[in-house]
């Protein structure tokens, strides 16, 4: 197979570092009762200028890909919705941003949950840029060898490990979501080849990836999950048909946060990938909370991740869109109830809320979505070995940087 077409000149912006956050809030209100997530609409409101650009640097064909993947993806969902019950009102686009508010979008059907285990590494023999440098297009180690749990009556088989540092100790903790995973796939994507993808494998992959590079600079990591697994032990309260239920999937979301706290993580970061309905979707975005007590700490995490995921990834001429740094008050999926309506924030990163969250992390902490794998070039790239490299050591750098190391 050939690899993903270079973009050979710059790309413009798709909206500035003040004015994203305003068009995105001023576009909610009208979206709150769609079964779509709010940022893809505003996204696409905001992308209108760049049409003539995109056009000149992706082949027509890759539209059409976009399209073909995408029906055949609904045709997926449709075929084993009829019979496991899947069909619960919650379309995959939906399902995609379920991880951000965690109230809704009922999570993958569990036929689909198990192709995902291998998501992150099929397809990485096709790297973006494969053959210009060894050093860029092979591997890193997902190796979960020497994996301790924690609380391991509580969280399942898989969930919430803790790694020691292979090489020296610095005394800090870092833990690392993989999104989604178990019976929700995340959202779907394709590749320019056609190759369908999901979420969850591609997270699942660069979680790894990031927690061993750490671990040589001498991190203790904590992750969420080493396979694909939900990260709670489903109860019949947290299914419906064989798929997280609405209170299923904000427990899954939360029980990530518990684990952060137990494992008493210095700073959470969460690795999840955009999947949207327009082929002019494309960028890398991260977000953080700002309404936590270390919110300062949390959008310099934020901003550190942003720029350097970003800049390893472009290292390679793919010239990844730069989203931006925004808060997650104008970020996520449309809310599903009233209750998470009026949350407005990621349950991931934000705060405590009686009687609907109570279990909230105690450290900064920032979601980057490297790319929307639903755009055939992104998709290609999230599910190259060179794409899971770029993300890994960007989000290492990262970390490292944000703890005072120098650059």
């Amino acid at each position: 197979m050939s690899e993903p077409t270079r973009r050979t000149q710059p790309r413009p912006e798709r909206y500035g570092r003040d004015d994203g956050p305003i068009a995105r809030r001023r576009d909610r209100g009208a979206l709150l009762d769609r079964r779509t997530p709010v940022r893809r609409a505003s996204r696409r409101a905001l992308r209108a200028p760049t049409d003539a650009a995109r056009s000149s640097t992706r082949p027509p064909a890759a539209a059409l890909l976009f399209v073909l993947a995408v029906a055949a993806v609904v045709v997926a969902l449709v075929t084993a919705g009829a019979g496991n019950g899947a069909g619960n009102g919650a379309p995959a686009a939906a399902r995609g941003a379920a991880h951000a508010r965690g109230q809704g979008g009922q999570g993958g059907q569990g036929g689909q949950g198990g192709q995902v285990g291998q998501g992150g590494r099929a397809g990485a023999q096709h790297a973006p840029g494969a053959g210009s440098s060894p050093s860029l297009s092979t591997s890193l180690s997902t190796s979960a060898a020497g994996g301790v749990p924690i609380a391991r009556a509580r969280f399942a088989r898989g969930a919430c490990v803790g790694f020691a540092p292979t090489s020296g100790d610095n005394h800090r903790t870092v833990f690392i979501d993989a999104g989604h995973g178990g019976v929700d796939p995340g959202g779907p994507g394709v590749t320019e080849t056609g190759r369908v993808i999901y979420e969850a494998g591609e997270n699942l992959t660069i979680e790894l990836e990031t927690m061993n590079l750490l671990r040589a600079r001498g991190f203790r990591v904590v992750v969420s999950r080493t396979v694909n697994t939900d990260i709670i032990k489903p109860t019949p309260a947290d299914l419906t048909g064989g798929v997280l239920s609405v209170a299923g999937a904000r427990a899954d979301v939360a029980a990530r946060d518990v684990c952060a706290n137990l494992a008493r993580a210095t700073v959470l970061v969460g690795i999840y990938f955009d999947a949207g309905t327009s082929p002019l979707d494309a960028g890398c975005i991260t977000t953080y909370d700002p309404a936590r007590s270390f919110a300062a700490e949390s959008k310099r995490l934020a901003a550190l991740l942003q720029r350097d995921v970003l800049a390893r990834m472009n290292a390679h001429g793919w010239q990844i869109p730069n989203d931006g740094v925004q808060p997650d008050t104008t970020l996520g999926g449309v809310p599903l109830t009233t209750t998470a309506a009026s949350y407005r924030h990621l349950l991931l990163l934000g705060p405590a809320d009686p009687g609907w969250f109570t279990t909230p992390s105690r450290m900064p902490g920032a979601l980057i979505e490297p790319l929307f794998i639903s755009d055939p070039f992104e998709g290609s790239i999230a599910n190259s070995a060179a794409g899971h490299r770029a993300i890994a050591e960007g989000m290492a750098q990262a970390i490292e940087q944000y703890f005072g190391a120098p650059s």
